[in-house]
């Protein structure tokens, strides 16, 4: 694996705001290595042997959010497996207990560059959720009354991460109302930016 510290970027949005489409389109775009931490949790979880499965399936089913440490863990062994440099975490950190954790377990070991943060509405994000579950994302937990947990869970949690990243200016907010094109040439702009300012 590279000495290099590897670069990351948060993904953060609601439910439905389209992290995970907009994630596929910069990785082929721009070589990012995309980590969604609900993936990687739910593959765990659906590891029948893993005890962290057992653990990750009952904060799913519940809606609340699985230890970070747990988190921390999958995500640098995935890092650490991928051999790449430069990642998307999409759907981390949901919490102020998610920022502690991952500077308590990533410090020195990887460099944020930024915090992508797809700003939707709540009803475009529901419409959009249960628009999936309709469609058999597969997802137990697009439908109505998870996602108003979500929804809720979201608000009182991942917010105030997106204020606190505020403070550090490392926030780039993207109006994910928009179509999915729109939105993207919105990203683009972001990582043409980012990368000027990286050199």
């Amino acid at each position: 694996m590279a000495s290099k510290k590897p670069n990351v970027i948060f993904v953060l949005g609601g439910p439905g705001a389209g992290k995970g489409t907009q994630c596929v389109r910069i990785a082929e775009k721009y070589g990012y290595v995309h980590l969604s931490a609900g993936d990687l949790l739910r593959e765990e979880a659906a590891k029948p042997d893993s005890s962290l499965g057992q653990e990750i399936n009952e904060h799913i089913k519940n809606g609340s959010i699985v230890p970070v440490a747990v988190t921390c863990k999958l995500l640098e062994n995935a890092m650490k497996k991928s051999g790449k440099e430069n990642f998307l975490i999409d759907g981390f950190p949901r919490n102020k207990d998610n920022v502690d954790g991952w500077k308590q377990a990533m410090d020195g070991k990887a460099n944020v560059q930024c915090v992508l943060f797809f700003d939707c509405d709540e009803k475009t994000c529901v419409a959009r959720c249960l628009d999936r579950g309709g469609k058999g994302s597969g997802r137990t937990d697009d439908n109505e009354e998870s996602l108003k947990k979500r929804i809720v869970t979201y608000n009182e949690s991942t917010r105030p991460v997106v204020e606190l990243y505020e403070k550090d200016n490392l926030v780039k907010r993207v109006d994910a109302s928009k179509d999915v094109d729109k939105v993207f040439q919105d990203v683009q702009h972001v990582f043409n930016n980012l990368k000027s300012t990286a050199q």
